[in-house]
């Protein structure tokens, strides 16, 4: 009987960039890199309530990139439903761990207890959370630390490595090896020039790399670190000048303490006025003292704790946030990063309508968040059953991006080569993968170049190209991207102004008439196809 070979299912960030999740398995031994929370559209949101597609009680161990929710964010679920192995991670990664999944496990059980309150929702059957905030903190207990560069043993064979990967505070690569076979997962890869973190390491000749595709179609100007702050410097004064509040919608772990870096820096030297600068996110500030306990670690901080700055408040409680509504002339950095939950979206709708505020973007917006629609020129958004007018200022800055872009994720991939099987690229949607597929086969026609969907499987051996053995499930890669929820949001909001173009109102009153009639036919059509297949 032959032994058996060893394989790779991508659970997740396939072709979309979140749900970070690879089971690689060998006989009855499975090792997880990575198990994010899926973010994004409603629709994509779902996948985070299947029941995973292996038995949790089946994996062996978890080694963890980094903490961000899109690759560490269901490890609390996986933890509830019986997985009873070690999350292998860096120090930091498990420092953050702490503050993230515990907010994560806060997140759905506050969400839940909103949408069970609903009174459309009375005598239905009541949600139930994804995870508790006991299940994100067990699931952080769980964490067993390794340095960079050592040697470890996640399983009965496998063995593992983790490489700095520069993306933010303890992320990190993994190399992988099991059956004689040797992998790279990138994680996510930081760019050149990134504060806070060294550029990323890691050795060559692999059989098989997974390399992200985040930002696989785009390419930014080589930017110094004060080229930055110039940037940032002219949107502070344009904003502050105009009169109104500049909103940061920031991902609370990387991009805030980014921000403060440069802010208390353009502050000092006397380059942007001395104003309030509000950080409107618990969970930014716990992430905040991480950074400041691993101050020595880190890249242009001077060793010494730079997030005392006086300009910067910390606000914590809810009282305090609300307050922050009858104030103008400030700058305010809340989270989430993609504006898809947290106080971030209580700020837009009071700021959004006004023409003197100014809403930054420094982070990557997801298809079908709504930073994204906000970013791709909506007129009108709908955030919490409201429709927001979008009369602010729209500023956009791409320097602050904690992920490599495609030409560093070419070199990247050129410094783990020569690939002797197959390079999958995941975390990224269709268009960036595709590109850079095109790419690296112009420069190397002989490379297989693999762009998983979710669910597929594949065996790897080495030296040869991997195997597809397994199809994705076309259900599950049908959630990637925007979603019908989306396209509602998007039809609801310009209606009155639609509507309103009709000068008379008889006509205005047929068109409305006629919406009607359109979805009632629809409504009938699927009725009508319940009474002939008998259901």
């Amino acid at each position: 009987m032959s032994n058996p070979s060893l394989s790779v299912t991508f659970h997740g960030a396939a072709r979309t960039v979140t749900g970070s999740c690879m089971q690689f398995k060998l006989g009855d031994r499975s090792v997880l890199v990575d198990c994010g929370l899926f973010q994004g559209s409603r629709t994509l949101e779902t996948l985070n309530n299947r029941p995973f597609e292996f038995d949790p009680k089946d994996i062996a161990a978890v080694v963890l990139t980094h903490a961000h929710i899109d690759h560490s964010g269901l490890l609390p679920k996986l933890v509830a439903k019986g997985f009873r192995g070690r999350i292998w991670c860096t120090q930091p990664t498990c420092d953050l761990l702490e503050y993230m999944l515990a907010d994560s496990g806060r997140i759905q059980e506050a969400d839940v207890e909103r949408r069970n309150r609903r009174r459309d929702r009375v005598g239905e059957q009541p949600f139930e959370p994804i995870y508790t905030e006991k299940d994100a903190l067990a699931a952080w207990r769980a964490c067993e630390t390794v340095p960079l560069e050592h040697w470890f043993e996640p399983a009965d064979g496998f063995r593992a490595r983790l490489w700095n990967a520069g993306h933010i505070l303890g992320a990190a690569s993994v190399e992988l090896e099991a059956d004689a076979v040797r992998i790279m997962c990138s994680g996510d890869i930081g760019p050149e020039n990134k504060s806070f973190q060294l550029d990323p390491a890691g050795p060559s000749g692999f059989d098989h790399v997974v390399c992200e595709a985040t930002y696989g179609d785009r390419e930014r100007d080589t930017i110094t670190l004060e080229a930055r702050r110039k940037l940032l410097e002219a949107e502070v004064v344009a904003a502050l000048t105009r009169g109104g509040n500049l909103i940061i919608p920031t991902f609370a772990l990387e991009r805030t303490q980014e921000l403060l870096l440069d802010l208390a820096f353009l502050r000092h030297s006397g380059r942007i006025p001395t104003v309030p600068i509000f950080i409107d996110s618990p969970l930014a500030s716990r992430t905040t003292s991480v950074f400041a306990r691993h101050a020595e670690e880190l890249e242009d901080t001077g060793g010494i704790n730079i997030f005392a700055d006086p300009a910067f408040h910390f606000t914590e409680e809810v009282a305090e946030s609300i307050r922050l509504n009858s104030m103008s002339g400030v700058i305010i950095l809340a989270a989430s990063g993609m504006c898809e939950g947290g106080r971030i979206r209580h700020h837009l709708a009071n700021n959004l309508h006004r023409r003197e505020s100014t809403v930054l973007f420094v982070g990557f917006q997801a298809q079908g968040s709504l930073g994204r629609v906000i970013l791709d020129g909506a007129r009108r958004v709908r955030i919490s059953g409201s429709d927001v007018r979008v009369r602010a200022q729209i500023r956009r800055i791409d320097s602050y991006s904690a992920h490599a872009d495609k030409g560093e994720l070419l070199d990247w991939v050129a410094d783990r080569g020569p690939i002797h099987g197959s390079l999958f690229l995941d975390h990224g949607e269709s268009t960036g993968m595709e590109e850079m597929r095109r790419e690296l086969q112009r420069r190397d026609p002989q490379l297989s170049v693999r762009l998983p969907e979710i669910g597929e499987s594949y065996s790897l051996e080495a030296g040869k190209p991997a195997k597809r053995i397994k199809t994705g499930e076309a259900e599950l890669q049908a959630a990637v991207g925007r979603d019908w929820q989306n396209e509602y949001a998007e039809f609801a909001t310009g209606l009155k102004d639609r509507l309103g173009k009709i000068r008379n109102e008889q006509q205005r009153e047929k068109a409305i008439r006629e919406m009607r009639e359109i979805l009632d036919s629809y409504m009938q059509f699927k009725d009508d196809r319940k009474k002939a297949s008998g259901t």
